[in-house]
């Protein structure tokens, strides 16, 4: 009798063990997710986890075909003070009757998603204690943005001003940052820069840099990215700074925001979470940027200059000094690439690459290798081609979103049409060619969500839609795996 009390008592004391075994050696990675506003961070997130925790999307990932028994689950986010990412909120925006896009990430938000796979034949697994064949992925989600500030750490608040201001004097940008210079120029010389006035210019220069991001690339590599991004920062006094030339006297009040700003939000954000980063996947929207021709695109590579000053810092820079781990693979993704016919999506891999390769050798790096890709998390069009007068075109065709317009029609958001983008050159230099490469050339209509349809059992009755997302996942982490 005493023998078969025993088992059932020691049976949960031993699973209890076991777990914790495991989750003591479960190895974790942690992977950021990062890209500047309307690069498809959010859908990435949502899509990737979707695809691998629900059963039915598997096959589709070609390298965990051969795994036995793959399985995917969410975990309790591991940092209380961060944010859960809100993935259930999206999956469901995502397959409802009418579905829409996520809204753009305000700020840092995490995920925990468990990776678990059998033991290969003939392994004992209780000798074994479970603990070899468990991941944990941390997706660390973070506004591009705030990346932008990096530049920030290094410079004066005179340096910055400076910077700054001619940009905004540039022709690209003078007719955005009208009603900000029109400010400047206003100011009373005799007078230092006071509190009131501090939060009056920041507010203007704030909704320039909102304009610019709208208007132009090149507002997209302007900062301070908090500025647009505030999270839980917004109303706080060391966001009421802006760019001003003028005596170290006249500019202390701004000088001091600038320097609180780079001490207290710039360098804790890269200690806190950066630097304990292990993959990277950077989210590029390459395809607004050639809508706005040779200029828009020389404007991206250089905001990706500066990203690659973050991910690969020079040797004797304070964030080298900081890293104590590296970030060992990078991805850099050319999103919403469903928005073009499959012909052109090399071509579009190709310019990204050239936009990396020629940023890479202006900074004086080491670190991590990288990898350009064309993705799209979730497509959302089909490939078609049209003949008019005899000439064939390749088109996308899906459900434009509303308020697009396509050739002279105006859609509400409940049509689907065909749409052709043009054709990406051949070369990718020439799509930095201001000679070749003018605004307005392509058309790259945004489209809605495609109608997924529920299965009876949680997921989707069908694969999720998607271009190059296993590819992406292979790239961050396939290594880790058998």
């Amino acid at each position: 009798m005493a023998y078969s009390v025993l088992p059932e008592k020691i049976t949960p004391l031993f699973s209890r063990t076991r777990s914790y075994l495991s989750d003591l050696f479960t190895p974790v990675v942690r992977v950021g997710v990062t890209g500047l506003a309307r690069s498809g961070k959010t859908v990435f997130i949502t899509s990737l986890v979707q695809c691998l925790s629900a059963s039915n999307a598997v096959p589709s990932f070609s390298r965990l075909r051969t795994i036995n028994g793959f399985r995917a689950y969410l975990e309790p986010q591991p940092d209380d003070d961060v944010p859960r990412f809100a993935f259930e909120d999206h999956i469901e925006q995502l397959l409802s009757k009418q579905p829409t896009w996520p809204d753009s990430t305000r700020q840092i938000s995490q995920l925990r998603l468990t990776l678990e796979w059998d033991e290969p034949s003939g392994v004992d697994r209780l000798k074994r204690m479970d603990v070899t064949q468990r991941l944990h992925v941390d997706i660390v989600d973070y506004p591009g943005e705030w990346l932008i500030d990096l530049a920030m750490i290094n410079q004066s608040f005179e340096k910055w001003s400076n910077d700054v201001l001619n940009v905004l004097r540039s022709k690209a940008m003078s007719e955005l940052s009208k009603p900000f210079l029109i400010f400047l120029d206003g100011l009373d010389e005799k007078n230092h820069i006071d509190e009131n006035t501090a939060i009056e210019g920041s507010k203007i220069y704030t909704q320039f840099l909102v304009d610019a991001r709208k208007g132009s690339t090149a507002g997209n590599v302007l900062g301070p990215g908090r500025f647009i991004m505030p999270g839980d920062l917004e109303g706080s006094p060391q966001l009421t700074f802006f760019p001003m030339k003028g005596s170290a006297s006249r500019v202390s009040l701004l000088e001091r925001r600038f320097e609180s700003y780079k001490s207290n939000i710039v360098k804790p954000f890269f200690e806190k979470h950066f630097a304990k980063l292990d993959r990277q996947i950077v989210l590029v929207d390459v395809l607004s940027a050639l809508n706005g021709g040779a200029v828009a695109l020389n404007e991206l590579e250089h905001g990706l200059e500066n990203v690659l000053r973050a991910f690969r810092p020079g040797k004797n820079t304070w964030l080298s000094r900081l890293l104590s781990r590296k970030i060992d693979r990078i991805l850099f993704a050319a999103s919403k690439t469903d928005h073009i016919h499959a012909t052109s999506r090399g071509r579009l891999e190709a310019i990204l690459e050239k936009c990396v390769m020629r940023a890479s050798k202006r900074v004086e790096t080491t670190g991590a290798d990288y990898k350009c890709l064309g993705l799209s998390a979730l497509r959302a069009t089909e490939d078609v081609e049209k003949t008019i007068d005899g000439e064939k075109f390749r088109c996308v065709r899906g459900i434009v979103d509303a308020g697009e317009v396509v050739s002279g029609r105006r859609f509400d958001g409940s049509e689907s049409a065909v749409v052709f983008p043009g054709d990406l050159p051949a070369d990718p230099l020439d799509a930095f060619d201001e000679t070749k490469a003018k605004p307005d050339r392509f058309h790259f209509a945004r489209f809605r969500p495609p109608l997924l349809e529920k299965g009876s059992a949680p997921g989707l009755q069908g694969q999720w839609p998607h271009i190059n997302l296993d590819t992406t996942f292979s790239f961050l982490l396939g290594d880790y795996l058998p």
